[in-house]
């Protein structure tokens, strides 16, 4: 399994002969120029989650991908994607993507909670090889290799991303959702997600736009 990052929660995966991308935001940058993508999948619905201003040129990039997100956000978009609600099951070639989770974390109690499907990355006897949880804490009930980690978020403390850390103890973790601090905040936040990680978790900050063998 191959991973790229393009800033933020934006995240290629390549498995099985698949391109698979998550979460194009308006805080990413790289994925307009992508081609050949079988898949794309969108957790929730905020902006720096799914660029609506950018989509309609990827789409047309890569007119056989298929489009899933949470249901309200597939609503918004409109009939050409697909929802996916915690249980689903989609298959992409020889990858299979299982919805999870299902509500955003909580930013304020005045704020609405809006949809936030977790997506579980992988085939059908390893169904958990990444795990993308968008901006959710979500713990799920089986063991995860591979987590992309929210490691800087309006509403997270610090704590609570090593707290999920340990919770989840993936094989290997790398942080998204880090355009929101400067660079100098964001390397407190990883150090302390290093320092503090479970026994057994490989933890590394991925290049941007470089494709990793993660497997």
């Amino acid at each position: 399994m191959r991973v790229a990052h393009f800033r933020h929660s934006c995240i290629l995966v390549e498995l099985n002969g698949s391109k698979i991308l998550f979460d194009p935001g308006t805080f990413s940058h790289g994925f307009e120029g992508i081609t050949g993508l079988d898949a794309i999948f969108i957790t929730h619905q905020h902006p720096d989650h799914a660029d609506t201003a950018r989509l309609p040129a990827l789409i047309d990039a890569n007119p056989n991908a298929k489009l899933f997100a949470d249901p309200q956000t597939a609503e918004k978009l409109g009939d050409a994607w697909t929802a996916v609600r915690a249980g689903d099951v989609q298959q992409i070639g020889d990858v299979q993507i299982t919805g999870d989770g299902g509500k955003h974390a909580v930013i304020h109690p005045e704020i609405p909670v809006v949809d936030n499907t977790v997506y579980l990355v992988g085939t059908a006897d390893k169904p958990a090889q990444l795990m993308h949880p968008g901006d959710s804490l979500y713990v799920p009930d089986r063991e995860i290799d591979v987590l992309a980690v929210p490691a800087v978020a309006p509403w997270m403390k610090v704590s609570e991303a090593v707290e999920y850390l340990r919770a989840v103890k993936p094989r290997f973790a790398f942080p998204i959702h880090q355009e929101v601090a400067s660079s100098n905040g964001r390397a407190v936040y990883y150090a302390r997600l290093d320092e503090m990680k479970p026994d057994g978790t490989d933890f590394r900050v991925l290049p941007e736009e470089e494709s990793l063998d993660l497997t």
